[in-house]
C-alpha cells in the first residue's frame, strides 16, 4: 500500500500524516478526518491529498484499504522447531532423496572443483557446505557474491552445487545458466523440484517444507538443508575411502 515510489513524494506535512498512521494502524480506520486531522494536527484537504497520492478517492476508502492491508499483513503464527521437522522428515524421507543424495555424492566425489552457491540464508549455507566438505577431505568454495568472476579453467571436471528455497533466486540462475556453459554439473537444493534452478540442474534434492514468512522475511526452516549437506559429505568421504 506504502510503496517506495509513493512514500518518497510525500511533503512534510503528508510524511507526518505517514508516520501517525503506521504507528496507530489499529486505530486509524475508525477514526473520523476531523479526528485524524486534530490527533495530527494537519488540515482535512492534506488529508484528502494523502489519500488521493494512494489511489483513493476520499478518506472513506482510504481507511477501507488501510484496513485490508493491515489483516493482510498480520503476523502470522509460527511453527514449532519440531513441527517443520517431521513435515520434513513425513513428506521427504519418504521418497527417493536417500537415492538423490547418494547420486549426489557420487558426482561430487569424482570432480576435481566443487563450487558451492547460494544469497542470502543460502549464502550463509553455502558457506557452511564448503566448509563441511573441505573438513571431510573434499575440498570446496563458495560463491555469494554476484559478480564474482567465473574463469572456465575451473570448470573443468567441476560440480556446482545451489542452494535455494525458493528456487526462483535470479542471483543463482544466472551464475549456474553461465556455470553450465562452462562445462559444470550442477546440483540443486531446493524446496520444490518445479522450481527453476531444479529443471536445469543435473540432480535435484528436494527437501518439501511449506515456506514460512514473518512479515517480508523468509524464515523457512533451514534444517533439512543442513541435514542433506552433510549426509552428502559424509557419503562422499565413506566413497573416496573406498
Amino acid at each position: 500500500m506504502f510503496s517506495n515510489d509513493i512514500i518518497a513524494s510525500f511533503n512534510h506535512l503528508e510524511a507526518s500524516l505517514y508516520n501517525y498512521i503506521v504507528q496507530n494502524g489499529d486505530k486509524v480506520p475508525y477514526m473520523r478526518i476531523r479526528e485524524l486531522a486534530d490527533e495530527t494536527h494537519v488540515s482535512t484537504a492534506t488529508i484528502l491529498r494523502f489519500c488521493r497520492k494512494l489511489n483513493c478517492e476520499g478518506f472513506s476508502e482510504f481507511k477501507v484499504k488501510l484496513k485490508i492491508h493491515l489483516n493482510e499483513n498480520k503476523k502470522t503464527k509460527i511453527k514449532s522447531s519440531q513441527h517443520s521437522m517431521l513435515e520434513f522428515f513425513e513428506r521427504t524421507l519418504k521418497g527417493d532423496i536417500e537415492e538423490n543424495m547418494k547420486q549426489a555424492a557420487d558426482l561430487i566425489g569424482k570432480a576435481e572443483n566443487v563450487i558451492f552457491i547460494g544469497i542470502g540464508s543460502s549464502g550463509i549455507l553455502a558457506e557452511y557446505g564448503a566448509r563441511y566438505f573441505s573438513s571431510l577431505g573434499k575440498f570446496s568454495l563458495y560463491i555469494k557474491d554476484p559478480h564474482f568472476p567465473i574463469h572456465s579453467k575451473m570448470m573443468v571436471n567441476s560440480v556446482t552445487i545451489a542452494l535455494s528455497v525458493s528456487g526462483e533466486t535470479n542471483f543463482t540462475i544466472n551464475h549456474l545458466n553461465q556455470l553450465k556453459q562452462e562445462g559444470s554439473k550442477i546440483v540443486s537444493i531446493t524446496n520444490s523440484k518445479l522450481s527453476t534452478i531444479a529443471k536445469i540442474s543435473d540432480i535435484n534434492i528436494s527437501y518439501y517444507v511449506s515456506e514460512e514468512f514473518f512479515e517480508e522475511a523468509n524464515i523457512t526452516t533451514q534444517v533439512p538443508v543442513v541435514y542433506i549437506l552433510e549426509t552428502m559429505a559424509r557419503e562422499i568421504y565413506k566413497l573416496n575411502q573406498d
